[in-house]
């Protein structure tokens, strides 16, 4: 999907409302979207949320597309961070709609009479453009892990092998697959995406590998943070011989 000329300038005409109330928008769009469709709650840390952080961040996000619409391979390098933390949560092309029908109506509320015929249109032009860029990153990246030696795409489960007490408030869980074979390398700076289910409720969260690479599992070592949910279930209620699910290796932080 393309955007045409007079549409960007529509999405320029949008940057300073973003600036004074992007965060306004992106908080109202969460709460939205989590209440239309619950299931993409799953995809983000509660805390993230509660904190502000994750809204923040989109707002911060959606700014900078507008200001560079004109440009948009100058975001590159912030297109590649989305995409690893993407396909690492296993977010997939039918995803995409519904965070693009939130997000629009989210701009008319909160907007009002500002978000005009001609100003919906041209951000759903241009989410669209922004939504086949991430989609087709992403399929490619899915593939290139499919594909690597002992890859998979996906989840995949392992073993906890070995849980080792690093100090008072650090613990390593050492991670072998459940069907013995051969897992992909990774690059230093990567993390793996654990699939847990707490107290009923399906939770993600990325931990990084603390070791090198070694064919044969992977290590994490988790620090045990007061009121977090999943660090403290890990430390608390996972053992050694439970089982896990995990997404294969991502990260765009990885050394030169």
């Amino acid at each position: 999907m393309s955007v045409s000329t007079e549409q960007k300038q529509w999405i320029k005409a949008t940057i300073p409302a973003l600036e004074q109330g992007g965060e306004a928008l992106t908080t109202h769009f969460y709460k939205l979207m989590f209440s239309k469709y619950p299931v993409t709650a799953t995809f983000f840390n509660p805390a993230h949320q509660q904190k502000g952080t994750q809204p923040r961040a989109l707002a911060n996000a959606v700014l900078a597309y507008a200001k560079h619409i004109d440009n948009p391979a100058v975001l590159m390098n912030a297109v590649t961070l989305i995409v690893n933390k993407h396909v690492a949560l296993g977010v997939k092309a039918e995803h995409y709609p519904i965070v693009g029908e939130c997000l629009l109506q989210a701009m008319k509320e909160v907007l009002g009479a500002a978000a005009t015929p001609e100003i919906i249109d041209a951000w759903a032009a241009a989410y669209g453009q922004l939504a086949d860029i991430l989609i087709n990153a992403e399929a490619n990246l899915y593939a290139k892990q499919a594909m690597s030696t002992g890859g998979w795409e996906g989840q995949r489960a392992f073993t906890i092998a070995e849980k080792e007490q690093e100090s008072e408030l650090v613990t390593s869980f050492y991670l072998k697959p459940l069907d013995g074979k051969e897992i992909m390398a990774f690059k230093p700076g990567q993390y793996i995406t654990l699939h847990l289910n707490v107290n009923g409720t399906t939770v993600m969260r990325n931990y990084s590998l603390s070791d090198a690479p070694n064919g044969q599992h992977y290590r994490i070592s988790v620090k045990r943070e007061e009121g977090g949910v999943v660090s403290n279930h890990l430390h608390k209620h996972l053992a050694v011989g439970d089982t896990v699910q995990l997404s294969p290796p991502c990260g765009e932080f990885v050394l030169d």
